[in-house]
């Protein structure tokens, strides 16, 4: 037994199809400068007001992997939380996110494999309650027995 569990991880023993989490964040220009800094993308469209004002986004854009990245906290953090293991994501962007956006990004469990401890995810962002990325995600979740 893992008597350690951590607080908000929910083991693959408790979990249930139809299960949701959610975390909502505001988009900052320094979240944008933050994950530019790490991953090493600058892409104007991204860092230039002047440039981006003259694509089809019409102004800056946050980095789609940077939405992404809060779909990736709610697994790693809520459901199934900590412990848990990615072992794949599909994702699809429907719109683009901009600084000052209020991002809530949702993580439901669409399927369950308990013997095999894997669960089918989906995922998805929303600003306004209107799609701004969607997807699915497969992970290993943590478990109170052993292998």
């Amino acid at each position: 037994m893992l008597d350690n569990m951590p607080r908000g991880t929910i083991c693959i023993e408790d979990l249930e199809v139809g299960m949701m989490r959610h975390l909502t964040k505001q988009i900052t220009d320094r979240d944008i400068e933050l994950f530019a800094e790490v991953s090493t993308d600058y892409n104007p469209v991204h860092m230039d007001d002047d440039y981006a004002r003259d694509t089809i986004f019409e102004g800056r854009i946050a980095h789609g992997m940077l939405t992404a990245g809060l779909i990736s906290a709610v697994i790693g953090e809520q459901l199934p939380g900590h412990g848990t293991v990615y072992l794949g994501q599909s994702l699809k962007f429907l719109a683009p996110v901009r600084p000052g956006d209020v991002v809530r990004a949702e993580v439901s469990v669409l399927a369950i494999d308990y013997a095999k401890r894997r669960v089918q995810l989906e995922t998805k962002c929303l600003i306004d309650g209107k799609p701004v990325l969607k997807g699915e995600a497969t992970v290993l979740a943590p478990s109170r027995k052993f292998d």
